[in-house]
């Protein structure tokens, strides 16, 4: 079991190391996104280094994906799973593109926290228009 913060920093990583690679950006997206939201306001931000290696050492195991899946899943209260989706996309977007293993691994993401398509499509549009640059 985990707790909701470590299941929102998960959904983070998943998407970050979809296409093998965590870049500075991203890793730079994660960072921002436990010091300044909500969700994170009783977190100690100095957590999420332990927490992205622990999930990125379950990734390396066999069944990994499914577990930290369904971790994510277990942990994580209803009114935080669409707060869950829009931390991965955010992720995916912080380099500029989004490759389709990023682009599956959202949908995954999306299925497994039954996110509708309506709400997830908003969600990605804005996490779209966050990230243009001037």
């Amino acid at each position: 079991m985990i707790t909701h913060h470590a299941a929102l920093i998960y959904t983070m990583v998943l998407v970050s190391a979809a296409d093998r690679e965590m870049t500075d950006a991203e890793l730079k997206v994660m960072g921002t996104n436990v010091k300044s939201l909500p969700a994170f306001r009783d977190f100690d931000p100095a957590g999420l280094t332990r927490i992205a290696e622990d999930c990125a050492a379950l990734l390396d195991q066999d069944d990994g994906l499914e577990r930290a899946m369904d971790l994510i899943r277990v942990a994580l209260p209803v009114k935080l799973r669409e707060t869950a989706y829009a931390l991965a996309c955010d992720v995916a977007v912080a380099d500029g593109h989004v490759g389709q293993e990023e682009l599956r691994m959202l949908e995954m993401i999306r299925h497994r926290l039954d996110v509708d398509r309506l709400t997830a499509a908003a969600i990605e549009r804005g996490a779209r228009a966050r990230c243009v640059a001037a």
